[in-house]
């Protein structure tokens, strides 16, 4: 049941007025992104709108996107459950983002001048301290806040818009393996700096490449240990 994961307080009530509707939409999101609502959950209409302090209406209309977009699915006479992603969706994301993170960190190898630099290191200590306090959330937002700081060095609007389509997916698959990733992910976040900030293009592609790849076997690794359980 969705009370019993989520305690009476945790989920802030919505403001209105505003656009209902895509509040509620949102905030379910964040909620599957991070792992609040895990994959498989049920959710249930009444509770939804109960913790969000709205009607069941726009919790039905947001259900819905959600089930077209992928992050729900709808069963009939059962009702809506997180969906639950599948070992070959999983990889086919993590490929997609392994081609993109690549060239965006051979680009910005190209582009970026100090204060990028400046704003790498700055992210990287603040996910080393959230790896050394344990702090999952922390470290899960402050990874996608590093990898969109690169995508943005990189300077090319179409390849950002293509990576912000698969961002809140990569998070969520990130977010079950951030604690085994830890200290060795930030390691190989200054490896990629240090690559960027030598303009050394052809290193920084190899780099992240090799990043990527290392989440993507520790996330089919984990998941393989789940299936032999």
């Amino acid at each position: 049941m969705l009370s019993a994961r989520l305690a009476q307080g945790a989920v802030p009530k919505l403001e209105r007025p505003g656009p209902l509707r895509e509040r509620v939409y949102g905030a379910l999101l964040e909620l599957i992104t991070t792992r609040a609502l895990q994959p498989g959950q049920h959710l249930v209409e009444s509770e939804l709108a109960g913790h969000l302090g709205v009607s069941r209406q726009p919790v039905r209309e947001a259900l819905q996107r959600l089930n077209t977009e992928g992050w729900v699915d709808l069963r009939p006479a059962q009702g809506a459950f997180v969906h639950e992603p599948t070992e070959e969706e999983a990889d086919q994301l993590l490929s997609v983002r392994t081609l993109l993170e690549a060239e965006a960190a051979r680009l910005a190898a190209a582009h970026s001048g100090k204060a990028g630099i400046a704003a790498l290191e700055a992210l990287c200590a603040q996910g080393e301290q959230s790896v050394a306090d344990d702090d999952v959330d922390l470290t899960v937002a402050t990874n996608a806040a590093f990898h969109a700081k690169v995508m943005s060095l990189a300077g090319n609007v179409v390849l950002a818009e293509l990576a912000a389509q698969v961002d809140r997916r990569v998070r969520w698959y990130y977010t079950p393996v951030a604690r085994q990733r830890g200290k060795q992910s930030w390691i190989e976040h200054r490896e990629l700096i240090a690559a960027i900030a030598a303009r050394d293009e052809q290193r920084a592609t190899e780099v992240m490449k090799a990043h990527t790849e290392h989440t993507r076997s520790t996330y089919h690794h984990r998941a393989d240990q789940r299936h032999d359980v």
